[in-house]
């Protein structure tokens, strides 16, 4: 006998149904997000799954049969002759694997199936109709049955043609996909907003959305929205055979179609493969995504398969880790950096975003705090892009009773308490004592990152005891540590001692570039610091160039020459440099690429402890050969170089079978 669902059942599938209807409204209706898009998803599957264990709490009108939201009333609206369906989602191979075999169980078949794999665009759907060759109306989803109709709007993005060309374009032509906002552009128009006192977009998808329900076309053409389309609806006297087909007759016809993005007749194991690939690379791309669609190829297949109330049997959205949560921020905590600058952080409830887990974002500056109005105990949107520092999107409660006031920020640094500065025309205030043990702190740091010197085993920990104890109070000091010094601090043994000392003396030989970027100076990043060693070669011609001189160079500003000049016009740091040489550091000219280097096409992956350089040295040799190094194993990568106790590459490398390689074997290939 089924079991029939109490009270707490109940209530929990009431709540959950008013919070997912109130959240697509938001996101669709008015293109302002309250919960981030993994929160929405996760509150579906769970009403999923009440639904699924009491079927007599699945209503026609429950959130699990809709797709979108209804048109807004300010638009006309068209049917979708054919519904414009959501898509399952997947969040791990295994659900992937499920989902493979429910499609063969379903078609009869004991073999494998053959699939289409695009990157799934995070835009906003769009159906566009071109009878006899010409666009005459665009809608969106809508509710997956009517949508907006938003035609003058989608005629002014440029790849979506007018009229189409080339052979057998049918009389009726229904397809379907998706609009979006590149990054760069996204920047661009968010940067605006803020100069103009606007709110800021969330992310693309909802700038793009945002630009495309606009009542004057005028504004949406100022906006450089772009196009992929990926399937169709209605077509008269065309039948398509396959998936990927499909998709190459519709670029045929002149229509944009994500063809060197989509791999079509692939195995599922080859679909695994991609999406480790689409994963690595995502963040490069110049559009946004957020996983991957796999779709039977068989056109016959997908609609012997056919749909549910809400979405295709045919197809699911295998989904990437969420590059924005929402969480809640506990604290409101001020950081000094190596320059003094006092930054403000989010301490926040831990959060899993991106494949990490995030407990700390940072806020930029006072100005920032006040635009966002970030306060303590508000649930905020989080982002993380690659590797780049998580950061609050926006607060999404800030309408909540009893709210805590807004923060403050100190005007006294809150490490050795001296006067915190904010100069006329920056963003940020500055600790004035650059004796500060922060500052000091963030300044060896800096200098011992795998960026700059690369001294292994330099970091945190060891850095605040050293500076605690009096044992550096600048870099240079690190290259006077002795054994005496470091065996005494806290978990630190023999042998750990004399692996950061060897560590440190091999970083002595140092390329003017990274000598130049370990040094702190304001506004020279590691791109700066190879331009400057790339034209001046000598450490020597740089601490004497003008701020003429340094301006000479094409990619250096005012900015910049100002700063690098004032730098060495302290005599002060012409001594930190000196006294680096008196203690041994090395400094090598910048190597000039080469064309026909001995790596060139190469891709290698690092895996293991490396006797006679560390991992970073071997990345940076690697690519002064021209080859590349990759953060993951697939069929791509040529050889892994597995050093002393190799990880989990070195299994999937075998899996795989790549060419596995040692140290000796990698420098005998780099000709050393």
């Amino acid at each position: 006998m089924p079991r029939l669902p109490d009270e707490s059942v109940i209530e929990e599938v009431r709540s959950l149904r008013e919070s997912i209807a109130r959240a697509a409204e938001r996101y669709y209706a008015f293109d302002d997000p309250e919960i981030s898009d993994a929160e929405y998803d996760r509150m579906m599957r769970r009403l999923e799954e009440l639904e699924a264990e009491y079927p007599e709490l699945a209503t026609p009108d429950s959130p699990t049969r809709r797709v979108g939201a209804p048109p807004l009333e300010k638009f006309e609206t068209a049917p979708h002759s054919v519904p414009m369906l959501s898509l399952e989602n997947a969040m791990s191979r295994e659900e992937v694997a499920a989902f493979d075999q429910r499609a063969r169980k379903a078609l009869g078949l004991s073999g494998p199936l053959s699939y289409t794999a695009e990157p799934k665009l995070d835009g906003v759907a769009v159906e566009l109709v071109y009878e006899n060759g010409s666009l005459v109306l665009a809608s969106t989803r809508g509710d997956g049955y009517v949508g907006e109709v938003i035609t003058d709007n989608v005629r002014t993005i440029r790849r979506v043609p007018l009229s189409l060309k080339g052979e057998g374009v049918p009389e009726r032509l229904e397809v379907r996909g998706e609009v979006y906002l590149p990054k760069a552009h996204f920047a661009r128009i968010n940067q605006e907003r803020e100069d103009q006192g606007l709110p800021l977009f969330a992310n693309p998808r909802n700038a793009a959305a945002g630009s495309l329900r606009q009542l004057d076309s005028k504004i949406t053409a100022t906006r450089p929205l772009d196009m992929f389309c990926y399937g169709v609806g209605r077509v008269s006297g065309v039948i398509f055979e396959t998936q990927f087909s499909l998709l190459k007759t519709l670029a045929g016809w002149g229509l944009p179609v994500n063809l060197a993005g989509t791999r079509g007749g692939v195995s599922l194991e080859e679909v695994f493969a991609y999406y480790e690939e689409l994963s690595e690379k995502r963040h490069k791309a110049p559009y946004e995504m957020d996983g991957l669609v796999v779709k039977v190829d068989s056109i016959s297949y997908q609609q012997d398969l056919g749909t549910t109330a809400r979405s295709a049997r045919w197809a699911i959205a295998w989904k990437f880790p969420p590059v924005q949560e929402s969480t809640r921020v506990e604290d409101i905590v001020v950081s000094v950096g190596r320059t003094g600058a006092l930054t403000p952080v989010a301490v926040l409830a831990p959060v899993s975003v991106g494949g990490a887990t995030v407990s700390r974002a940072s806020l930029h500056n006072e100005d920032e705090v006040k635009r966002k109005d970030v306060r303590v105990g508000d649930r905020v949107l989080v982002q993380r892009a690659g590797d780049v520092i998580p950061e609050v999107v926006k607060v999404l409660d800030p309408d909540r009773e009893g709210r805590n006031p807004p923060f403050v920020m100190p005007r006294a640094c809150p490490v050795c308490g001296s006067e915190a500065v904010r100069l006329q025309g920056e963003a940020v205030s500055r600790c004035i004592n650059a004796l500060c043990p922060a500052q000091v702190k963030e300044r060896i740091k800096h200098f011992a990152s795998k960026a700059a010197f690369d001294m292994d085993g330099v970091g945190d920990k060891l850095v605040h005891q050293l500076v605690e104890r009096g044992l550096a109070k600048s870099f240079e000091d690190l290259f006077t540590l002795t054994m005496d010094d470091l065996v005494p601090l806290t978990r630190m043994a023999e042998k750990s001692a004399g692996n950061i000392l060897s560590s440190i003396e091999q970083s002595k030989d140092v390329t003017l570039g990274r000598f130049l970027y370990a040094l702190g100076i304001r506004h020279v990043g590691e791109h700066v610091a190879r331009t400057l060693a790339s034209h001046f070669k000598d450490i020597r011609r740089i601490m004497s160039a003008s701020k003429e001189e340094l301006q000479e160079i094409p990619e250096v500003g005012p900015v910049v020459a100002q700063s690098v000049a004032s730098f060495f016009a302290n005599p002060q740091n012409v001594e930190a440099v000196e006294e680096l040489l008196r203690r041994g550091v090395r400094i090598k000219e910048e190597e000039a690429p080469e064309k026909g280097r001995p790596l060139s096409g190469r891709t290698f992956v690092l895996t293991g402890a490396l006797s006679s350089m560390t991992r970073s040295q071997a990345k940076e040799r690697i690519e002064a050969a021209g080859g590349r190094v990759s953060g993951s194993v697939s069929k791509k990568t040529n050889y892994v170089v597995a050093g002393e106790s190799p990880g989990s590459k070195l299994d999937k490398a075998r899996d795989l079978g790549v060419a596995v390689i040692t140290e000796e074997d990698l420098k005998d290939m780099l000709g050393e």
